[in-house]
């Protein structure tokens, strides 16, 4: 079945950024892909997406932050996105999309998932294709392990790929700061040195099943923040360290003035410190840019993709 062209109007998505809060990566796959077993939590930082119809295919990206990265064509996932609900719903015209980011480029923290998600919500909107949340979420687990997250929202345990995901109960709300770098990390290279590192003999042997550890949720239940910043990890951290030295002296410098903890947040570069508050998040938000710093209080939990307006 096919669409026909409808009257033009615009619909308005914003999805979230998200925090890796715990990330434990389960040995490598035959098929080069890794088990894990993350804690995500989105938070107040945003892409902003805007669809429409069109005679093709197209995206344009402006940005809060460098977007020159960024691709604008079939690599982008949110016209990969676009193009697997037109063709789910039978639309064989085209799509604008207009996108502007706020969440770092390759900075680890689901941007470009974001957009993907954003534009899944968007174009199924635009098009009055009635997909299911479910409908949506298998989509979204085709272009990557962070798109059905950034669908979702709120916090979430991720197994499998990271695209199984389960709801995690949350008290209140956490505080963070998130120091943001220029220059990316590619996440293909984050696990192929996590792999190189586990491959040397004085590394732990081979893992089981990667699991959550039970303090983190037990944290995110009470609303504590200083029993998750104890309990924080990410298994990708010392790559990223190791690549980055500057990662680890940033961890050091955030906790010296007063951050519970910093870790790297999925493959890095950005670096989210948890703080106690947000008078306390605030106040480290603006020590660390009078250091010279790029550095944003955000919170969280906050919800996934979301229709602002249709016009």
């Amino acid at each position: 079945m096919s669409l026909s062209r409808q009257p033009e109007r615009r619909v308005h998505v914003r999805a979230p950024g998200k925090v890796n809060i715990f990330f434990e990566v389960g040995d490598v796959q035959s098929d080069g892909y890794h088990d894990v077993a993350s804690v995500y939590q989105a938070v107040s930082m945003y892409e902003d997406l805007s669809a429409t119809t069109d005679d093709e295919f197209s995206i344009s990206v402006t940005g809060d932050v460098d977007v020159s990265g960024v691709p604008l064509d079939d690599r982008n996932l949110a016209v990969r996105a676009a193009r697997l609900v037109a063709r789910e719903v039978g639309w064989e015209y085209g799509v604008r999309l207009d996108v502007h980011k706020s969440v770092p480029v390759a900075g680890g923290m689901g941007g470009g998932s974001a957009d993907a998600a954003a534009a899944l919500v968007a174009v199924n909107e635009l098009l009055d294709g009635r997909l299911s949340s479910a409908e949506l979420h298998a989509l979204g687990a085709q272009l990557g392990a962070d798109v059905p997250f950034a669908l979702r929202g709120g916090t979430a345990v991720g197994t499998g790929r990271g695209d199984e995901l389960a709801p995690a109960l949350v008290r209140g709300r956490f505080d963070w700061v998130f120091v943001t770098h220029v220059e990316g990390l590619s996440t293909p290279e984050a696990y192929a040195g996590l792999d190189a590192l586990r491959a040397r003999t004085d590394i732990s042997p081979s893992r089981g099943v990667p699991a959550v550890d039970p303090a983190v949720l037990q944290a995110l239940r009470g609303g504590d923040a200083a029993a998750l910043a104890a309990a924080m990890r990410n298994d990708l951290q010392p790559v990223a360290v190791q690549r980055r030295p500057e990662l680890g002296e940033l961890i050091e410098e955030g906790v010296g003035r007063g951050a519970l903890a910093g870790i790297v947040s999925g493959s890095g570069p950005t670096v989210a410190f948890l703080a106690s508050d947000e008078r306390g998040a605030a106040a480290l938000a603006r020590d660390l840019s009078d250091a010279g710093h790029a550095a944003v209080a955000v919170h969280g939990p906050v919800a996934g993709a979301r229709i602002l307006t249709i016009d």
